[in-house]
């Protein structure tokens, strides 16, 4: 058996030889698990070297001790707390300026390459913002790293996946493969990674991904503990056990994490909002971000960067109400500015630590609502976590997974479950959107997760038309007209108008069933008046769905295709029977990709 495995793993001289890699990895499952696996070790050495330098830069700025982190050190320089933010801000700003003369097209994040662009994602652009999101987190902003490491990890996936001419199916399952070894590394979660993955990135869960996206997340693991040890554990400390009373309170907590998520997901937007109708420069909106964050943090510095020590601090402290509801309060307005303003970053670690407080402030008022439940304010606050992080980022089972993997009790893990379904379904049926599709809609995309999309997107109406169309002016009498077009020389003709412009369409049959002149009037009719489609036209740039809806609105058979609504040059002519197959033919193949039948 071992023998007849070992045969089919590739020999040393096909990985030094790029062609026959490149086969390899189409044909064959484990080239791309290898490729996964070598894209699980970049994304845990980037995830550590990332990792490494903000917590120097926490040093070097703030002062603080080696081992110490910045939102729960013990005794920090608050002149520095302040300052710190405003410096970051101003350096942003600067960044902000260089890009806006040298990087003039819009940055593409992993969810939005696998959507639209077939996992296409630009290694340059991801390391840009890697650093824009380690200066941002790094002067202390109120952000996490783990947007950054997704993002270089999926750019150099994908920047591996164009130089072995990966299909776009395998390419988006590499990209996958990045972002779980990235958010696997940072929690030390390979569950959580994979399944961040399956329901963030790729947007489907299949039997061919599943191997590869797995070995990432392990890969990425593995390499991240040699360098950083246990740094990235979440420890939850000591906790008690689950009865069944327990669900009923869980339940209601996820309900309020959904609310909270969307509070805070339209925090951001409305600081975006205020900030674009303001006639503030974006170069100058990191610096007014920095500053209120600086006046925050000298209220409570655990407002600073993701918050991990303070997660720490406050997982394991009997805490008060108004403590705990100043802290949410300044962490939620911190988060929102931060982002809103302009520094890079994200919102994943932030939501836990955020969900965390809002576990712990339930399960104070608990005893008072449910009398028979008996968690302690630790589990709440993990299953709080878990429900705010799904309402802000998305993925039911990530979070899920999350749970077990840091507290490893399952019937906490089936109680967080219960918490992540309540939010997701409040989340969806309220709001609609996760933190990162509600941006893409305010942008004005429509994606709503990872799902492959962007084929359609590609299968336009300039690629599926006939060119060669038969165009006659519109001037012509009908006996010109049946002479240049015999019966059955065509089936339909476009006219156009003494300046070339598209001025309708003529079916042939309707001018040959008509008589030679109107038997009232004794006037013969006009050409014009065997016109349909006058108004009607199919552009270049629309995609076959988009092509489908309007054939099926006008019941027409086929529509001419004009360059712009504007000039209204014919350039060809496409009939709904063809857009149909090549709709449902790039369907089919999208199917056979992911049972892997091609």
């Amino acid at each position: 058996m071992f023998s007849r495995i070992i045969s089919r793993l590739p020999s040393p001289r096909i990985l030094l030889d790029p062609g026959a890699l490149r086969v390899l990895i189409r044909r064959s499952e484990f080239g791309l698990i290898l490729a996964a696996a070598v894209v699980g070790m970049l994304a845990g050495l980037a995830v550590a070297a990332m990792s490494w330098v903000s917590q120097e830069l926490h040093r070097l700025i703030f002062k603080i001790e080696v081992g110490e982190r910045l939102s729960s050190a013990l005794e920090p320089d608050r002149l520095l707390i302040l300052i710190g933010p405003i410096v970051g801000g101003a350096l942003m700003g600067l960044v902000l300026l260089i890009l806006r003369k040298w990087r003039k097209k819009p940055m593409v994040d992993p969810i939005e390459a696998n959507a639209l662009h077939g996992g296409r994602l630009s290694l340059t652009d991801s390391i840009v913002v890697a650093v824009q999101n380690l200066i941002s987190n790094g002067f202390g902003a109120s952000v996490g790293l783990e947007a950054g490491y997704t993002q270089l990890s999926s750019g150099i996936a994908s920047k591996l996946g164009y130089l072995l001419q990966l299909r776009r199916s395998d390419l988006r399952v590499l990209v996958g493969c990045g972002a779980a070894g990235a958010i696997a590394a940072a929690f030390n979660a390979p569950l959580t990674g994979a399944f961040y993955a399956f329901e963030l990135i790729i947007g489907t869960y299949t039997i061919l991904s599943l191997a590869p996206v797995v070995v990432s997340a392990l890969a990425a693991t593995i390499v991240t503990r040699l360098f950083v040890g246990d740094a990235f554990m979440i420890d939850v400390g000591q906790f008690g056990a689950v009865v069944p009373a327990d669900y009923v309170p869980a339940v209601v907590l996820g309900v309020f994490c959904a609310g909270g998520g969307i509070l805070i997901m339209q925090g951001v937007s409305r600081v975006e909002e205020l900030a674009r109708r303001s006639s503030i420069s974006p170069i100058f909106r990191p610096l007014l971000g920095g500053i209120v964050v600086g006046l925050l943090a000298l209220i409570d510095q655990q407002v600073l960067a993701a918050g991990h020590g303070a997660l720490h601090e406050n997982l394991n402290q009997s805490m008060t109400i108004p403590a705990l509801l100043a802290i949410l309060a300044l962490k939620s307005v911190a988060s929102a500015v931060s982002i809103g303003s302009g520094f890079r970053g994200g919102l994943f670690f932030a939501s836990l630590f955020m969900g965390a407080l809002l576990g712990k402030l339930f399960a104070y008022c608990t005893p008072y609502i449910f009398a028979h439940a008996t968690l302690t304010p630790v589990i709440y606050a993990v299953v709080g976590m878990s429900a705010l992080s799904v309402a802000v980022i998305g993925g039911p089972l990530t979070m899920t997974f999350l749970a077990l993997e840091i507290t490893g009790d399952f019937p906490i893990t089936v109680l967080a479950l219960a918490a992540v379904i309540t939010s997701s379904v409040t989340v969806r049926s309220t709001f609609g959107y996760s933190f990162a599709t509600w941006r893409f809609h305010l942008r004005g995309e429509s994606i709503r997760s990872a799902h492959d999309i962007g084929w359609i997107r590609n299968l336009t109406v300039e690629r599926m038309m006939r060119p060669d169309v038969r165009t006659a002016s519109i001037t012509a009498t009908l006996e010109e007209f049946r002479k240049d077009f015999p019966l059955g020389s065509t089936q339909r003709v476009i006219l156009l108008d003494e300046g070339e412009k598209y001025a309708g369409m003529v079916l042939l049959p309707d001018i040959y069933a008509a008589p030679t002149e109107d038997a009232e009037n004794k006037e013969k009719p006009t050409l014009a008046s065997f016109v349909k489609y006058k108004n009607d036209v199919l552009l270049r740039s629309m995609n076959a769905k988009q092509a489908a809806a309007m054939f099926d609105k006008l019941e027409a058979e086929a529509l001419a295709v004009v360059n712009n609504q504007i000039e209204r040059k014919v350039i060809g002519q496409l009939s709904e029977s063809h857009t149909l197959r090549r709709y449902s033919e790039e369907l089919d193949r999208k199917r056979r990709e992911i049972s892997g039948e091609i």
